[in-house]
């Protein structure tokens, strides 16, 4: 039996590559070698995002995001195979943008931006290499990918006030005499204290993430995304005020390390999985698509005037594309070296 030639394109033929369209496989070849060099410059910002993903119960959940990218990338293979991919060269700038936001970041310490940037220079990559119309039809995915850096730390401490504030108007509406200063909270069996880890951040940022998911997948009206995002934001920090409430009430009757662990237990797990699929199936009858139709298609596309001018003149050789944004990943990343260690 002999082994497919692989310079005949027999290979080809018999391989996996069989599964790309001929016309996908340059621009995506592309598109892995300046996403391997903007990883490359970009790597401190991706172990630290990395590093959250794995170590931190609040970023847990976007470990799961690549998976859910390649999903909705995989949903509109029917599309991407009838489009095909055209540098634009304008994307550079909006590369340069990107790297600007995390070589800022980075040199003033400010891990939020230089994340931000560092995933950004991937979303950039992609519009440079294979075209605003391909960006088009991959919205949803694209965007989503805005859910790798990990955020919520900034809102800690109101998300504290108003837990502490919920949980203190109910323990006193169930008839429990409670007095609070700040995020502390005394009542006849001791003291409890909204941490960081009771602000309910953990579950406001997954509620947020899905929310998006949800509402770009499922709805079509402008009006009925905002309602169910506003819902995605408003249920999870009431649900966790009560969290709290139910927590101090429980330990007037059954002790402090009783109530911490039937918090840890019940409320850790069980009671924001019933507030999810309250959220969700109370939307449930509101859908308006299948994801599987979520995006827009080609054919609607192409009836975008300013895309098709923007695409007729200004699109680009991919190789020029590619060098450039090498030549610009570089030249920022030597600009990060000698620019010394952030301040911050």
């Amino acid at each position: 039996m002999t082994q497919p030639d692989m310079l005949s394109g027999e290979w080809v033929e018999k391989g996996v590559l069989t599964r790309i369209p001929a016309h996908w496989r340059s621009p995506l070849a592309y598109v892995a070698v300046l996403w391997l060099a903007l990883i490359a410059a970009t790597a401190r910002e991706w172990g630290e995002m990395l590093h959250q993903w794995w170590n931190i119960d609040t970023y847990n959940h976007i470990l799961l995001i690549p998976a859910v990218v390649i999903w909705l990338v995989w949903l509109r293979k029917d599309e991407l195979v009838e489009l095909t991919p055209r540098a634009w060269l304008p994307g550079l700038g909006v590369l340069v943008l990107a790297l600007a936001v995390w070589l800022g970041g980075r040199v003033a310490g400010i891990n939020l931006f230089a994340h931000i940037g560092a995933v950004g220079a991937l979303q950039a990559a992609l519009l440079t290499l294979l075209g605003p119309r391909a960006i088009a039809v991959l919205l949803l995915p694209v965007g989503m990918m805005c859910f790798l850096v990990p955020f919520g730390d900034e809102i800690i401490p109101f998300l504290q006030m108003i837990t502490a504030d919920i949980s203190i108007y109910l323990t006193r509406l169930s008839g429990v005499p409670a007095g609070i200063e700040g995020i502390y909270i005394y009542t006849p069996v001791g003291l409890f204290i909204v941490a960081e880890e009771c602000s309910g951040v953990k579950f406001l940022v997954a509620m947020i993430t899905l929310g998006i998911l949800v509402a770009f997948s499922s709805f079509t009206s402008w009006k009925r995304r905002a309602i169910f995002l506003a819902a995605c934001v408003i249920v999870p920090i009431i649900a966790n005020g009560i969290r709290a409430w139910g927590t101090i009430y429980i330990a007037q009757f059954a002790g402090v390390e009783f109530a911490e662990g039937f918090d840890h237990i019940f409320y850790g797990w069980i009671f924001f999985a019933i507030v999810v699929a309250m959220i969700l199936g109370g939307a449930w009858r509101y859908f308006e698509r299948d994801v599987e139709e979520a995006g827009y298609t080609v054919a609607d596309t192409r009836g975008w005037n300013w895309l098709n001018r923007a695409e007729s003149k200004e699109a680009g050789n991919a190789a020029v594309a590619l060098i450039g944004g090498l030549a610009l990943t570089l030249i920022i990343a030597i600009t990060a070296i000698y620019a010394g260690e952030p301040v911050g």
